[in-house]
């Protein structure tokens, strides 16, 4: 399974869900940022990849659906409620 996390920023919420989920075994992770500064932004490819879409808030589904509107179409997403309050690996996040 490709699970692919999404935040704003690609800098501590979706790399410390990247991270904790890459132990399972049969898991594969990516993450990345919607902003244009992400530190690595979300692409066509990544979405592609994805069998499951991870989004910490509304407003990274959100943006997806609109950037991405025909690769999206089938995605399953989970919209995950996590705030922009943690840093990477913050014991809070889980």
């Amino acid at each position: 399974m490709n699970i692919l996390f999404i935040c704003s920023m690609n800098k501590w919420r979706s790399p410390t869900g990247e991270k904790i989920f890459q132990r399972h075994d049969g898991v594969n992770t990516r993450s990345a940022g919607t902003s244009s500064k992400a530190r690595r932004q979300v692409n066509v490819s990544d979405i592609r990849w994805a069998d499951v879409i991870c989004d910490m808030e509304d407003k990274h589904l959100s943006r997806l659906r609109a950037e991405f509107r025909g690769e999206m179409k089938y995605k399953t997403t989970y919209v995950l409620d996590i705030p922009d309050d943690y840093q990477f690996m913050d014991p809070g996040v889980g």
